[in-house]
């Protein structure tokens, strides 16, 4: 996997018959990595498109000398917010000299997505919305993320897969894809407790975005698992209606993942809004 100083990242490049289209940067959710986009990394590159997905975070672990044993563990900058991914990726951009990119996350990956467009709106020429929401966190939000931090502390990455993964997949996923619940406890066991733990932090800390929403003017697909519990449809219909001239797509039989549970739909969504909006 590529670094850009400390920040890893996957970078899928154009393919060699393909017209090349531009960049495409796609952000994970919470609490997964870029790996969540290997469905969609060849997809879009095949068609044209340099596909760039970070592992937010990995660029604000520092080494920390154990002065007792001298040992080296990972520590987190502290309290790592939404606006400190948003540098991340902004850095990125910087670091590999894309002025214009598509940007697109699925949930967390959509809250550093509207922080890119409040800080760096020259970056973005098109925005994918998937399974998101403009909204804070609410006080009973926050209070269920300090638990989570807790459970973190206690039990570490193993727990957060248990809390977590029944209420990213749909019911249909998990009555007939177990292989996506796999997927999902592979890629969250992959990070550590530290890059986990500051997500939990950013996530309770970040801004509401919705005062942002209709200085948007640049074209946009709203995307949601028809399933989805955690941002249901309801949520995306608020973005696509706020969003002036925004695209929605709903995908039938597809959770808080749609681009894991369903990625021939969502691929198909994705290359509908890329070939003819973008």
């Amino acid at each position: 996997m590529p670094t850009l100083g400390r920040l890893r990242y996957l970078d899928a490049l154009p393919g060699a018959n393909a017209r090349p289209r531009g960049t495409l940067l796609l952000i994970h959710g919470f609490p997964l990595n870029s790996r969540m986009w290997e469905g969609q990394l060849e997809f879009a590159a095949a068609r044209g498109w340099r596909v760039i997905a970070p592992d937010l975070g990995t660029s604000l672990v520092r080494l920390k000398a154990d002065a007792t044993s001298g040992n080296s563990g990972v520590r987190l900058q502290p309290d790592p917010t939404i606006d400190d991914y948003a540098a991340e990726v902004i850095d990125l951009l910087d670091g590999l000299h894309i002025e214009g990119a598509v940007v697109g996350g699925v949930s967390m990956g959509g809250y550093v997505t509207f922080a890119v467009c409040r800080h760096a709106a020259r970056y973005v020429r098109g925005l994918i919305l998937a399974d998101t929401r403009s909204q804070a966190d609410t006080p009973e939000g926050v209070e269920g993320r300090k638990k989570m931090l807790q459970l973190l502390k206690d039990q570490g990455p193993a727990a957060i897969a248990d809390q977590m993964i029944p209420k990213l997949i749909g019911e249909t996923s998990r009555r007939t894809r177990p292989g996506v619940a796999d997927q999902l406890r592979a890629i969250i066991m992959a990070n550590s407790a530290e890059v986990i733990g500051g997500a939990i932090n950013a996530l309770m800390t970040r801004p509401d975005a919705t005062p942002l929403l209709a200085s948007i003017h640049v074209p946009t697909l709203v995307v949601v698992g028809a399933e989805d519990a955690l941002t249901p449809p309801s949520m995306a219909e608020d973005l696509h209606r706020e969003i002036a001239g925004s695209q929605l797509e709903v995908i039938a039989g597809a959770g808080h993942m749609p681009n894991m549970e369903r990625p021939d739909a969502f691929n198909e969504a994705l290359a509908s809004f890329l070939d003819h909006r973008v």
